[in-house]
Formats: structure tokens, C-alpha cells, sequence
């Protein structure tokens, strides 16, 4: 512990597995390490198919592309910590460390939230406006969008850090994940932290929860231009086209919403449920994501049974 009068800051923080089955951490990094493994090829598989397929560079998969980029980001920011706790039992990080991670952590997670939103965009576009759909979604376009998106990511938890790094902290040091989480951190210091409360809340909601509900207003218009269509099967092809971000948008939110309610009104929620939750939010969108565009895509799907069947001649 550091000591300047009455301000108390721990040297680090101990995290934590799986609350109550500590011996079973070894068998339990199994399927962790299959989903690690899964999130890591298939979003490079992802990555080298759009980069070397020429069909592939339009704006529907340079997003596709941002996508696969945020959720490597996100795998290598918890998979350390998470396999050395499962494996090693390596429990203590660094304060500053941790504060680190925990910055990468939700900067990642606020930058996937808006390149879903670019995502869903996109599908407004390409189904609402499809013979101007080129011309708005220009490839300099497509550049500014993703830059606006990192920029505000980077730029608007920039000062979660600095107002932890303020606070004075009790002596209790135990993370509720293997990673770090800002409510976890943030409540575990004895000063008053209602700025911190209110910032992170006014930061949650002016930007992933701004991008939830474009994201809904999106398909409420997508659905109107669909209703129009002369054909049921026209109705059918411009649905199908959604079916693949439906999901990543379901995936990503609903435990990101859960988890986020959890850590601000689930006092009585059982830790196993918390901690569940957690890497429900940060370990199988990664995973499902590339699946999930790989399956439905046909475009992906082609690409990639191009490539395997190069590589087995």
C-alpha cells in the first residue's frame, strides 16, 4: 500500500475465476480456450478473406472488417489475465496495469458498439437508397466513419482512468472478474464516487446507448421499405441480408445490458451470475461473430471454400 496522508491507493488488485469452483479451473480453461482459439482464427480468417478477395471491398464488409479488428482488440485484452488465473493462478495485477486494461477493455467495447451501428446503417442504405447506396458509401466515407468511430471511443473514456486514479481506496482489493471492469474498480474505493457514477452513466448511455436505439430506429425504417417491396420474395432477399448484424447486435447487447445492470442494481445477484455474465459479454461475441457472417454470408462462405480449395491443390 502507498500512504500519503489519508489517501490510501492499493500497489494492485486481485482478480478472480469462477466464484466456487476455484478447483475446477483447469478443466473449466478448456471450452475458454477453445472459444479463445475460435475468436482468434476465424476473425483473422475474416480479415484475410475480405483483404484478398477484390468482390469483397465494399462498405458491408470494410465494416465487416472493423468488427473483426474490435473483437481481436477485446480477445487480447482479457485472454492474459483470464488463462493465467485458469492455469497459474495468477491472481494479482498491477494497479496501473489494471487501469489500463480495464481503458482497452470498454474503449473496445464502445468502438464495437458503433461499428455496429455504421453496420446497421449500411443495411439502411443498401436497402432504402440500393441504386445510391455506392455513391453515399463512398470508400473515403467509409474511412471517416471508422475514424469518427475510434475517436470517440479513444476521446470518451479518456478520463475514467484519471477519476479512479483520484479516488481513495479501502483496503478490500478483490475484482469480481478475471479482468478489470470499471464498476468493479470504482466500487471498491472509500471515497465518494458519485462523479464517477454519473460520468460512466452519461457516457454509457450518450454513446452505446445512443447507438442501441439508432441501431432499432435502422430496422424500423428497413422494415418500412421492406413492407413496400412488390414480392414476397424481394421482402425475403432484403431481410436475409440483415440476419447475420441481427445477431452480432443481439449477441453484443443483450449481455452488455445485463451486465451493465448487474453492476448498478444486482446487489443480491449471486457472484457465479455476475461472473457468467461477464464473459458471456466479452468472450463469446468474438466468437460468434465470425461464425455467424461465415455461415449466412454467402459471399464469406464462397470465398473461404475458394481459398481451402487453393490451398488443397
Amino acid at each position: 500500500w502507498e500512504f500519503n496522508g489519508s489517501f490510501y491507493q492499493p500497489s494492485a488488485f486481485l482478480m478472480m475465476g469462477i466464484p466456487g469452483l476455484e478447483a475446477l479451473h483447469h478443466w473449466i480453461s478448456i471450452p475458454f480456450c477453445v472459444l479463445y482459439l475460435v475468436a482468434l482464427l476465424g476473425n483473422c480468417m475474416i480479415l484475410f478473406i475480405i483483404k484478398k478477395t477484390q468482390s469483397l471491398h465494399e462498405p458491408m464488409y470494410y465494416f465487416l472488417s472493423m468488427l473483426a479488428v474490435t473483437d481481436l482488440g477485446l480477445v487480447l485484452c482479457t485472454l492474459p489475465t483470464t488463462l493465467g488465473i485458469f492455469w497459474f493462478n495468477m491472481q494479482r495485477i498491477g494497479f496501473d496495469a489494471c487501469l489500463t486494461q480495464m481503458y482497452f477493455i470498454h474503449t473496445l467495447s464502445f468502438i464495437e458498439s458503433s461499428v455496429l451501428l455504421a453496420m446497421a446503417f449500411d443495411r439502411f442504405v443498401a436497402i432504402s437508397h440500393p441504386l445510391r447506396h455506392s455513391s453515399i458509401l463512398t470508400k473515403t466515407t467509409v474511412i471517416k466513419i471508422g475514424l469518427a468511430i475510434v475517436l470517440r471511443g479513444v476521446v470518451s473514456l479518456l478520463p475514467i482512468p484519471f477519476l479512479l486514479k483520484r479516488l481513495t481506496y479501502c483496503r478490500k482489493t478483490e475484482l469480481s472478474h478475471s479482468f478489470c471492469f470499471h464498476p468493479d474498480i470504482m466500487n471498491l474505493a472509500c471515497a465518494d464516487i458519485k462523479v464517477n457514477v454519473l460520468y460512466g452513466m452519461v457516457i454509457l448511455l450518450s454513446t452505446v446507448g445512443m447507438d442501441f436505439i439508432f441501431i432499432v430506429l435502422s430496422y424500423i425504417l428497413i422494415i418500412k421499405t421492406v413492407i413496400g417491396l412488390a414480392t414476397k420474395e424481394e421482402c425475403l432477399k432484403a431481410l436475409n441480408t440483415c440476419v447475420s448484424h441481427i445477431c452480432a447486435v443481439l449477441v453484443f447487447f443483450i449481455p452488455m445490458i445485463g451486465l451493465s445492470m448487474i453492476h448498478r442494481f444486482g446487489k443480491n445477484v449471486p457472484p457465479l451470475v455476475n461472473t457468467l455474465v461477464a464473459y458471456t459479454y466479452l468472450i463469446i461475441p468474438p466468437a460468434l461473430n465470425p461464425i455467424i457472417y461465415s455461415i449466412k454470408s454467402s459471399h464469406i462462405r464462397e470465398a473461404l471454400l475458394r481459398a481451402l480449395w487453393r490451398k488443397s491443390e
